[in-house]
């Protein structure tokens, strides 16, 4: 009889052992498949060229009537010489978007995303 109930004890943790690996896996799987949520944050409060949002606003630079925004005199130069560094891509559409007029948004970790408008902002947000 020992013998038995120290079968029946090893049996029932190796099943606690083996929900638990289930448990993590589906955990695990689900971090994956979930976006981070986003913020949406005001251009100014943004430097364009690290693609981050700060606290407090940054360095206005005026290039051809539009307004972007560096953190740095290094930022601030990059954006006023090199077009690339005012541009991204709208991740839903895949779009090129302009920083000084796209709609923005942070993630947790302060990263930022440019959407062409709203309604792409929405879409990204809903998936």
């Amino acid at each position: 009889m020992p013998e038995k109930n120290r079968l029946i004890h090893l049996g029932r943790l190796a099943l606690v052992l083996v929900c638990l690996l289930v448990l993590a896996f589906g955990v695990a799987q689900a971090g994956e498949e979930k976006k981070p949520e986003l913020k949406r944050v005001e251009s100014k409060k943004v430097c364009m060229v690290n693609n981050q949002v700060f606290d407090k606003d940054q360095i206005p630079v005026t290039v051809e009537g539009k307004t972007y925004y560096g953190c740095c005199e290094m930022c601030k130069e990059r954006l006023s010489k090199d077009a690339a560094a005012r541009t991204a891509v709208d991740p839903v559409t895949g779009k090129p978007v302009d920083k000084a007029t796209a709609v923005i948004a942070a993630m947790p970790d302060g990263k930022v995303l440019y959407f062409e408008s709203q309604e792409t902002y929405e879409q990204y947000s809903k998936k």
